[in-house]
């Protein structure tokens, strides 16, 4: 027995070591990627495999690692954009319009989350999530100058705990869930691991409007009825202060305080039915009043034109998903609203100037949205019926716009409207390792430069515990 447990916790060590795990994740994703087509929940964040089933037996043990779920997914990319990246390129474009473009290097995602089952239907998961290869910060000795201590960033991205939460299950139907979670709105956030998307990097109409992975504090209650799957969240607030023309209200789930602001909650519903084999369809919604929702409030007086500002953002998304016989099909679709955006756009365009302020001081538009498609077929299919490798040729499309002003708008960034088309090749050679290849080409108003790109990636995503 401690030679079992010896060699067990060597293991996690190891693979702990790497950063490359993920852990709690739901047998869901077993059921998702595998071809006989039972698609269960495609809901990606971490989930203790069919609640119902968690072991009620009270334990004299503090720890059992029969408990223990862990597992991991990550990232590696290579592109070249075939494009300036200069910031004017929109405002001056026929500046760059013979630009030669730039190659890049990305660690996107790289994830370690760990789950237990305490017993009694309690559980818990975390996830810890370094994308772009985290932070690297470093103290050194200047020897070339005076001998001082500098303080060195050697390396830009970040490090962020995702998930953190403990979960009640009282059966199938009814789970409580209280931490730090994802809310599923939308396909992506709803399905975010690099095995089930074909692009190299994230699908780029919905990652481009909406948080992404959305994750906030709050508490969830979820469950399956049938062929029925539900979750209601809430959860605080996105902050309009941080709202800007490029992502619309993607980066309103940020705080650059040691908390995050909860003056206003709001509200997320998700809805999925899986009544068809093979195929899955879900709605999922959004409402929150986001204006004021900063560490510093304001109180107007009655003549003020902020008094009764509210900023409510609304979203709506819709998706569905189909997987058999070596074809799979993808859409989504996903519209949101903000509400008194011209005032908003006023205040955040008069926000403090102060050089650390994390304010973009941005106009926002009134709306956003985003649609997008794709479809694959494994062309070794033919020729094996066990699914060992499989090697999917995809199409995909994506628009967006993250700018719809309003009708009196003094301004429209036209560049924010987008059309993207993507062809590449997925190829696995097991099921939980995916090397990918694509030809994309953004597709702007003709005033300005398209933006074509090649990118290379590889991922995995995989469980190193049952």
């Amino acid at each position: 027995m401690k030679l079992k447990s010896i060699a067990t916790c060597a293991l996690l060590g190891l693979t702990l070591s790497v950063g490359t795990l993920q852990a709690g994740v739901l047998a869901d994703l077993q059921s998702a990627s595998s071809e006989s087509g039972d698609l269960k929940s495609p809901t990606q964040d971490i989930r203790i495999a069919n609640p119902n089933e968690l072991k009620s037996n009270d334990s004299t043990q503090l720890f059992s690692l029969s408990r223990l779920t862990v597992g991991g997914y990550g990232e590696a990319v290579y592109t070249r954009n075939f494009y300036s990246d200069n910031m004017f390129r929109y405002s001056h474009a026929e500046r760059y319009k013979d630009a030669k473009g730039h190659g890049r290097v990305d660690l996107p995602h790289v994830v370690v989350n760990l789950g237990y089952d305490f017993g009694k239907g309690w559980s818990m998961g975390t996830e810890i999530e370094f994308e772009h290869g985290g932070n690297e910060v470093a103290v050194e000795i200047e020897a070339e100058e005076t001998g001082e201590f500098e303080h060195e960033i050697e390396r830009g991205g970040e490090v962020a705990l995702e998930q953190f939460w403990l979960q009640k299950s009282f059966g199938k139907g009814f789970n409580i869930r209280m931490g730090h979670i994802v809310v599923p709105v939308g396909q992506t956030n709803n399905a975010h691991l690099p095995t089930q998307f074909f692009t190299c990097y994230r699908p780029e109409g919905e990652f481009n409007i909406l948080p992404c992975t959305w994750h906030e504090t709050g508490i969830s209650l979820w469950g399956k009825l049938g062929d029925w799957r539900y979750e209601a969240i809430v959860v605080p607030a996105l902050n309009s202060n941080m709202f800007n023309n490029a992502n619309w209200v993607k980066n309103g789930s940020a705080s650059g305080y040691e908390f995050r602001v909860a003056n206003h909650l709001a509200g997320a519903l998700r809805i999925d039915n899986y009544s068809i084999k093979n195929f899955h369809w879900g709605v999922s919604g959004y409402v929150g009043n986001t204006f004021n929702n900063d560490i510093v409030t304001n109180e107007f007086s009655e003549t003020s034109q902020y008094k009764d500002v509210k900023g409510t953002v609304v979203i709506g998304t819709a998706e569905f998903d189909y997987k058999a016989h070596g074809l799979v099909v993808r859409g989504n679709f996903d519209y949101g609203h903000l509400g008194d955006a011209n005032l908003i756009s006023a205040w955040n365009k008069n926000q403090n100037h102060q050089s650390f302020s994390p304010y973009p001081r941005s106009l926002v538009g009134e709306a956003a949205m985003a649609a997008g498609g794709e479809i694959a077929y494994d062309i070794l299919r033919p020729m094996h019926n066990t699914g060992a490798q499989q090697l999917y040729l995809f199409g995909r499309y994506d628009y967006y716009d993250s700018y719809i002003p309003t009708a009196n708008a003094l301004t429209d960034y036209q560049w924010t409207d987008r059309h993207v088309m993507t062809l590449g090749l997925n190829y696995y050679p097991i099921k939980q390792v995916v090397i990918k290849a694509e030809y994309a080409k953004r597709f702007l108003k003709e005033q300005y430069n398209d933006e074509p790109m090649f990118s290379l990636g590889v991922a995995y995503s995989g469980f190193f515990t049952r």
